[in-house]
């Protein structure tokens, strides 16, 4: 799971080098709008130019994200001030990416809710679970959009699922939590001009 001074995780695999900076610009933004918005507003920054554009929003849904909410989840923070879910869009000609983030908190154990959304990726293609040791190590071939686990090792016993492609990849980080769990349900999906070389 994504602890506060390991933001990278929230961004899984190499296919983020030398955009990681602006992404992680980009997500500090979510708190800031979230923290400027006032009831009327819309929880939502939009900015639009004739060859850009970025959206940040402080709500999400897990359908954008693509993936069920466990049963008798509830969305978790780890302080007041912080946000429980994340909308980020960023775009220009040449590339773009989209990242919702959605945490959650159950009573149920780890192995039961890493179960079921091992299940429910399971949509996407093949889920990749990704651990502490290097056992999941897959061999990265150059211009692959198969997904692997790449730097991405979650702390011990704690699990990471993923499925999809580079482009697109659904990400689920469980960790205990007390008797029970907190979760993390991402969805990335960036392209470049470079994607179709």
């Amino acid at each position: 799971m994504m602890k506060p001074n390991d933001q990278r995780r929230a961004f899984p695999g190499s296919f983020w080098k030398g955009r990681l900076a602006l992404v992680l610009a980009l997500v500090s933004l979510v708190p800031v709008v979230a923290a400027q918005q006032t009831k009327e507003d819309s929880k939502k920054l939009e900015v639009r130019t004739p060859t850009a554009g970025l959206t940040v929003s402080a709500e999400a849904t897990a359908k954008e994200v693509g993936l069920p909410v466990y049963p008798g989840a509830r969305l978790h923070k780890d302080n007041p001030s912080e946000n429980s879910q994340a909308n980020l869009a960023f775009w220009t000609s040449s590339m773009g990416f989209k990242l919702v983030v959605l945490k959650y908190e159950s009573d149920d154990a780890v192995e039961k809710v890493s179960a079921f959304y091992r299940k429910a990726l399971g949509k996407y293609g093949r889920v990749l679970q990704c651990t502490s040791t290097d056992e999941n190590k897959s061999e990265k071939h150059e211009g692959s959009k198969d997904l692997d686990c790449g730097d991405d090792k979650p702390e011990k016993g704690a699990i990471e699922l993923k499925a999809g492609t580079r482009e697109r990849q659904h990400v689920v980080g469980v960790e205990p939590r007390g008797g029970g769990s907190k979760f993390e349900l991402v969805y990335i999906e960036a392209h470049s001009s470079d994607d179709s070389k």
